[in-house]
């Protein structure tokens, strides 16, 4: 048995993953990603450190004035950031919208684009900061702007249907029912606690059976950060676990996987992939339009919750959102039908 929980291996994952990724990388960037160690996860850092490869494979290969200059990206040194121009940075905007990258076609839309792009603005923020460099020309590049998208979400009816689907499987393939007679009381329990809590698909995946309090309904999870909270849940998602509890206790986890409250077939922890799929899975068949997600449901989850409340920082807190703003964003459609069902609140004459 490991002797740290899953949130903590999964740091120290993302800590070895990062090194490697660092070693690929030019030596003086060792000194931003310390830089910026106390206030970004590890998760994140792995994200930079990957937008920051390809915009050094894009300069290297594609920037007129750099390339053939240098045999590979290590060798690139600090003082090309500071000779790059703000055309330099729009060139590599334009190269992220399709590129192939060791045989693979890859198109980015325009959220991918401004985060590589806000990446490079925290790059040249940190090395102008510490005097590395005398100009910060990323002050000059105007993210890109983007289209708001429609929210994808579950209606109130196909939150029942999915669970109802999960618990009879009438839409499944032959193939399909076999497996589920022997996974459906765990994925009754695990949609029910994704919609009736609207944790994150690693903070479910993370979870202990040591985690789950149901003496007041609540479990404790590992928010982004590393901050310990509980989360409670509704007696009808207390009665789904409770039902898989009492078959998950009689299994015997693979060596590494003590403790795990979901388990996947082959009794090891259920990985993020597998929810992944187990939510496409019934989603297709409840609602074959929508490209229901993970995400989708904590999106279901957060509107029902402020449809019923009406209280944008409950639902922000309950969700884990640093930044009510979040909140806010994701649910202005909510907000603004509900400005359209107040226009006939106030009445100016008796009829």
């Amino acid at each position: 048995m490991s002797d740290f929980k899953y949130s903590e291996q999964v740091d120290i994952d993302n800590i070895q993953k990062l090194r490697k990724m660092l070693s690929e990388l030019p030596a003086f960037f060792k000194d931003f990603f310390r830089g910026i160690e106390p206030r970004t996860q590890s998760r994140t850092q792995i994200a930079y450190a990957y937008d920051i490869k390809v915009f050094l494979e894009f300069l290297l290969n594609e920037n007129p004035s750099i390339k053939n200059t240098y045999s590979k990206i290590t060798d690139i040194p600090l003082s090309v950031l500071e000779n790059l121009s703000v055309t330099d940075i729009e060139e590599f905007m334009e190269y992220l919208k399709y590129r192939e990258s060791e045989g693979k076609k890859i198109s980015n839309k325009e959220n991918a684009i401004k985060r590589k792009v806000s990446t490079l603005k925290s790059v040249f923020k940190y090395f102008y900061r510490v005097e590395k460099i005398n100009e910060n020309i990323m002050e000059r590049v105007q993210l890109p702007k983007l289209h708001s998208k429609e929210i994808i979400r579950l209606d109130i009816d196909e939150v029942a249907m999915m669970i109802d689907e999960a618990e009879k499987g009438e839409g499944l393939s032959d193939r399909q029912k076999a497996y589920h007679e022997k996974t459906k009381v765990r994925d009754v329990a695990l949609l029910s606690l994704l919609l009736g809590t609207g944790i994150r698909v690693s903070e479910c995946v993370g979870l202990d059976i040591s985690d789950v309090d149901f003496k007041n309904n609540g479990i404790l999870i590992h928010r982004k950060g590393g901050k310990e909270v509980t989360v409670y849940f509704s007696d009808e998602v207390s009665e789904a676990l409770q039902n898989y509890l009492d078959e998950r206790v009689l299994i015997l986890e693979e060596s590494g996987h003590e403790g795990a409250f979901f388990l996947s077939m082959q009794n090891k922890r259920m990985s993020v992939r597998s929810v992944e799929n187990l939510v496409k899975k019934y989603a297709r068949i409840i609602s074959p339009l929508k490209k229901i997600t993970p995400h989708k449901l904590r999106s279901t989850y957060g509107t029902n919750l402020y449809k019923e409340t009406g209280d944008i920082y409950l639902v922000a807190d309950v969700l884990g959102h640093s930044d009510v703003n979040t909140t806010k964003k994701h649910y202005a459609a909510i907000e603004d039908d509900r400005r359209k069902s107040a226009r006939n609140a106030v009445k100016l004459r008796e009829s």
